[in-house]
């Protein structure tokens, strides 16, 4: 009884909350019916009937289906914490691709750079940061069952959605290596025998229009049956570009150009057997990313001198989305692959899943590296990525009334082709020889041949500079198994295992496609500059990007590595209203190989770029509560998380280090909260979570912020609080007005990965909304929404400029949206 108690003073502390928060046991509400998809271990229905046979329409909450366990359960018997969204909650918060979801859901972070093609994802303050192609995910994406292998890679429209499950906290037994933060685990709509079709059109503010159309009907009766979907959406910049001389021609960044294709075949061909395939498309012909100058530091005028027109921003109002970039910031991303998945149940208890797929997304972006008009640094979009994976995954389950047993099996082979490119602009020379010469009163454009003894001009050539080749290779085999076991009458005892042997192998080509005249002279002559300005001297004109030491190297590279990582859950069910648990689990992130320059110093190649396993620690304790007649779910949990040699990926300036963080601690409080009024059509839901997540003390190494050591991550908010409602209510015999609204409100937080004070992005709130009018029977429906109707300004990141010592540069979130939608349904 005291857990109850404590269960219903959280609720009623929720409920007194300016915003309500939401949680995972949101994915459905009450009137809503269940998806007519077939009830397959990939594709379970959203909710079912109450278990107590309470009647849902009169308003108690139906259940709420998840494969957090790769198995259906209830999420209220599920031992883990775990954010439910279901397609209506999507559609209503107007996600269409995962960093969208962040907006309703409590703990977690997404945030993309220099491309869309680099996306980070947090789960509790814990993520992989940086864009650096050779560093894997803490937040593991699989979606239908299919693991992809960087988050950058499962950024796109996800279609027609079933659910989505964030799965916090490590999940390293059942789901493998690299999800030592947590997973979000994607189901779309499966094919149904039962034939239907929709049509959506929308048209909003910055000229962004989206079509698209899905059907999904039998081809044979109860044999074979299909769904397909096709959408374009399109969208013009949020960012007005000065471009300066060229030769960027677009005077927009950051818009929309792409269109999504995916088909699927379900086939039974016997009882008991499904075989479900999946063959997905998508383009992306984008122009993204520019920043704009949030801090102009000294650099800065020396960049106008260089620039046809003002170079900088320097009106210190990055929100008012101008930006100056000469050279352009083109993204092309194709992402495609096909996956077979087979269902069997055997009988007796038993049965079999088999997975199979083969991904391909190939992404190249070009980008302005000194976000000015000035033409300085850039990458061509010959800078380019190419991820080509195989996975297998085959498991077979064993359940019964004191066993829930499952046994698998998983390999992957993934390789990587990684082709960065990075060239010196025509002003390249002229910036550091102002640069250099600062100090002397007279700042000259050609203080650098005094310094090298080169003829003006001829030191850095334009459009020369790194063109470096990797090619990775990963190949992976585990072995795993997870047993519930019924040890007495509501008490279960989970125990899992995996282990893991991968062998990762790198074969670098490293390039300049000028020798590196300057670097070398200024080498050589390094005896004769002063001593105190000596190093910084030999450090300006000796970037990684021209250093001699890179003339047509090579190296390879091999790091086998062999673990396990288990887990044990204990849960007790007090009565058909509560249940609590307690869990342990470790894990780890593989380690690796920086794909980037490094060197023990100017004109020293170090061929070792690899880094060590990140590996983590977890406890959790939580409770999981139905009360009032099912009218309301409230589930609470506290965690503590304590990761080992946490993988650092910070940009210098001028090159990716990665460096072994001895100690990251992650602890604090998930609440959600899911309440069905009882009035007609109205449900609210919120979710909190507080985590205090930091460094522990150490040494920080070379190249790595003494600031870091004690302090809180960066992008690790302690406060994250979402919160929302759905209504439909009737207005007339044959219409309803639907409306729903989702809030989230994030705490201070810093955005660098060096903790620099000047980057920090102070508490906001974003709110979505979506108002629509359509008859009883869904035939079809019109809908005005927004997102961040309020207009919330807020950083993704703020970086250091590169080459810029003291100017600031922000990618922005977007700007308020909105617009209308029709939907027709057949």
């Amino acid at each position: 009884m005291t857990i109850l108690h404590a269960s219903a003073l959280a609720i009623a502390i929720s409920l007194a909350a300016p915003a309500w928060a939401q949680d995972a046991a949101n994915a459905t509400r009450g009137q809503a019916e269940a998806q007519d998809v077939p009830a397959t271990p990939s594709a379970p229905g959203a909710a079912t009937t109450a278990p107590d046979g309470t009647d849902s329409a009169q308003g108690g909450i139906d259940d709420i289906v998840v494969t957090a366990q790769k198995r259906e359960q209830s999420l209220q018997d599920v031992p883990v914490v775990v954010s439910v969204l279901s397609q209506e909650q999507l559609t209503n918060a107007g996600v269409r691709d995962l960093k969208d979801l962040q907006t309703i859901t409590p703990g977690l972070n997404v945030t993309s750079s220099t491309s869309t093609a680099q996306t980070s994802i947090r789960i509790r303050g814990v993520g992989t940061v940086g864009d650096n192609p050779g560093l894997e995910s803490s937040v593991g994406t699989v979606i239908d069952g299919v693991y992809r292998a960087r988050s950058s890679v499962a950024f796109g429209d996800l279609g027609e959605m079933q659910r989505i499950e964030v799965l916090k906290g490590p999940q390293s037994t059942l789901f493998g290596k690299n999800m030592s933060a947590g997973v979000i685990n994607v189901v779309t709509a499966a094919p149904s025998f039962t034939p239907s079709a929709e049509f959506v059109g929308s048209y909003g503010n910055y000229n962004q229009y989206s079509v698209s159309g899905s059907a999904t009907f039998g081809l044979i009766d109860d044999v074979l049956a299909a769904r397909v979907f096709a959408l374009k959406r399109q969208r013009d910049g949020f960012m007005r570009i000065n471009r300066g001389a060229g030769p960027r021609i677009e005077d927009r960044d950051g818009d929309e150009d792409y269109y999504s294709l995916r088909g699927q075949i379900l086939f039974r061909p016997i009882d008991g057997l499904d075989i479900r395939v999946i063959g997905d498309y998508t383009n992306r012909d984008e122009n993204c990313c520019v920043n704009t100058v949030s801090i102009p530091g000294p650099t800065a005028a020396f960049v106008d001198l260089l620039a046809p027109d003002a170079g900088l921003l320097r009106t210190r109002q990055p929100f008012s989305r101008v930006a100056f970039a000469n050279r352009d910031s083109q993204t092309k991303v194709e992402d495609y692959g096909a996956s077979m998945q087979a269902d069997y149940d055997i009988g007796g208890g038993f049965s079999a899943t088999s997975i199979s797929a083969w991904r391909v997304n190939d992404a190249a972006n070009g980008a302005d590296l000194d976000f000015s008009s000035a033409d300085i640094w850039y990458r061509p979009i010959q800078n380019r990525n190419v991820f080509n994976v195989f996975s297998q995954e085959f498991r077979v389950a064993y359940n019964s009334e004191r066993l829930n047993s499952l046994v698998g099996v998983f390999y992957a082979n993934e390789r990587l082709q990684s082709d960065p490119v990075t060239l010196l602009g025509s002003a390249y020379e002229s910036y550091f020889g102002y640069l250099l010469s600062a100090s002397s009163g007279a700042p000259s454009p050609n203080f650098v041949s005094a310094l090298t003894g080169i003829p003006v001009g001829q030191n850095y050539l334009a459009n020369q500079g790194a063109a470096d080749f990797h090619t990775h290779r990963s190949s992976s085999l585990a072995f795993f198994t997870d047993n519930t076991v019924t040890l007495a009458e509501g008490l279960d005892l989970t125990l899992g295992i995996r282990y893991s042997d991968e062998v990762k192998r790198v074969s670098s080509r490293y390039t300049n496609t000028a020798p590196g005249n300057a670097c070398a002279a200024a080498l050589a002559r390094a005896t004769f500059y002063p001593a105190a300005s000596r190093a910084a001297i030999v450090g300006a004109l000796c970037a990684p990007t021209v250093d001699p030491a890179f003339n047509d190297v090579s190296a390879t590279q091999r790091r086998p590595e062999n673990r396990w990582a288990g887990s044990a859950k204990l849960q007790y069910r007090f009565s058909p209203q509560v249940m609590a648990y307690g869990s342990y689990a470790n894990g780890f992130k593989s380690g690796g190989f920086n794909l980037d320059r490094a060197r023990f110093a100017p004109g020293r190649f170090n061929p070792d770029t690899s880094f060590a396993t990140e590996k983590v620690e977890a406890y959790e304790v939580g409770t999981k509560t139905t009360l009032f007649d099912r009218r309301v779910l409230a589930n609470i949990a506290g965690f503590y998380q304590k990761y080992t040699d946490f993988q650092l990926n910070t940009y210098t300036g001028i090159s990716f280090l990665v460096a072994s963080i001895p100690e990251v601690v992650s602890k604090g409080v998930d609440f959600d909260i899911l309440w069905n009024t009882g009035i007609q059509g109205l449900s609210l839901n919120g979710g909190v979570t507080y985590a205090d997540t930091k460094f522990g003390d150490f040494a920080p190494p070379a190249g790595i912020s003494p600031r870091l050591s004690g302090n809180t991550l960066p992008y690790a908010a302690k406060w994250n609080v979402t919160g929302g409602f759905t209504s439909r209510q009737p207005v007339t015999e044959t219409l309803d007005v639907s409306a729903s609204a989702s809030v989230k409100w994030t705490s201070a937080y810093n955005t660098g990965s060096n903790l620099d004070p000047l980057k920090v992005q102070q508490p906001f709130a974003l709110l979505n909304a979506r108002l629509g009018l359509g008859p009883q029977s869904d035939a079809w429906s019109i809908e005005v929404w927004a997102q961040n109707l309020t207009d919330s300004e807020y950083y993704q990141v703020v970086v250091d400029q590169p080459l810029q010592s003291g100017t600031y540069g922000a990618f922005l979130g977007a700007p308020r949206t909105y617009g209308g939608t029709v939907r027709v349904r057949f």
